[in-house]
């Protein structure tokens, strides 16, 4: 693993009283060796989420310190079996950058059953993009019961990345889809159907959602967002019906027990820390076909947003700020 590109990693050594205050140390990182059953892959491309950002701050109660963050990376195998040796890989993990060093680094040392080849259509700045989104996203619709046709999806907050992921994979396996979002931009991401949007500001957004499907509800309301969405989304909902929430800006929210249990509705919570990078192989394993027919489509990234690791600070803020740009490191 000898290069002339320095070796480095982030590192956070404690929590940050704000935003403002958070400080990452970029230091030499000696090149590890694969341990029996590990593999070492050089970080090629790897984005900066807010669930990374949120992890730096301190607001994982799990995270250890100090450690290197970030969880979604696009890399190449240089250490470990054989068979595996320059292959050209993707992930993603809950526990990378919390409990376990991330990949906001040169190098990364993973479980060999962590291992995905990356689908070779997929540009490797845009391999690093696709994990936490499409996981979550992924995970709330197995759980709730995605099947396809004759179902209808809401996505509420469809332009976000877990938004659009959620968006491809419903119309992807056939299903109806509605795309809410606020303001009248519509629905802006890759689909392989056409998409219903609704603007989500709109004071009668429950009531849309059921004149938009004869009064019969959708049959999953995928809220990316929260608090905002929660009373239209459950009012939306078809009898037996389910409202995934993975996000919230209020954690308190009125609720209607007696509609709730008279309709036989469901509430499903994900949090894909939850899911180890060796759970989340198993879901990129089966998502892969998807990205070589096309059906899926990682999101694009630009050159302003594919940013060297020493200006990590930089590319933290800009996620801090909201920026709407896939924000990817290139170790």
């Amino acid at each position: 693993m000898t290069s002339s590109i320095p070796s480095r990693a982030l590192r956070v050594v404690h929590k940050a009283a704000s935003p403002e205050a958070l400080q990452l140390q970029l230091q030499t990182q000696e090149a590890p060796e694969a341990l029996p059953g590990h593999a070492v892959v050089e970080v090629l491309a790897t984005a900066v989420n807010p669930s990374d950002v949120k992890a730096a701050l301190g607001l994982m109660p799990q995270a250890i310190w100090p450690r290197t963050p970030g969880r979604d990376f696009a890399a190449r195998v240089v250490s470990g079996p054989a068979e595996w040796i320059g292959a050209e890989v993707w992930g993603t993990g809950g526990d990378l950058g919390i409990t376990r060093d991330g990949s906001h680094a040169r190098y990364l040392v993973l479980p060999v059953a962590a291992l995905v080849r990356k689908p070779g259509r997929v540009p490797m700045a845009a391999a690093g993009t696709v994990g936490v989104p499409f996981i979550t996203a992924f995970e709330g619709l197995r759980r709730a019961g995605l099947r396809g046709e004759g179902q209808t999806v809401a996505v509420l907050g469809a332009n976000g990345k877990v938004g659009q992921a959620a968006v491809q994979l419903a119309t992807r396996a056939g299903a109806r889809v509605i795309a809410v979002e606020r303001g009248a931009r519509g629905y802006g991401g890759h689909s392989s159907q056409p998409v219903l949007a609704l603007d989500g500001t709109r004071a009668d957004l429950g009531e849309a959602l059921l004149a938009a499907t004869d009064g019969r509800g959708v049959d999953i309301a995928y809220n990316s967002v929260g608090s905002p969405y929660f009373a239209a989304a459950l009012q939306g909902l078809a009898v037996g019906g389910t409202q995934i929430l993975i996000s919230t800006i209020e954690r308190t929210v009125p609720f209607d027990i007696l509609m709730f249990y008279r309709r036989n509705l469901h509430l499903l919570g994900v949090d894909s820390l939850k899911l180890s990078v060796v759970d989340c192989a198993a879901i990129l394993k089966a998502l892969a076909p998807g990205f070589d027919d096309g059906s899926l489509r990682a999101f694009d990234v630009d050159a302003d947003s594919l940013v060297p690791l020493d200006q990590a600070t930089d590319a933290y803020q800009r996620v801090i700020a909201g920026s709407s740009a896939r924000v990817v490191l290139a170790p």
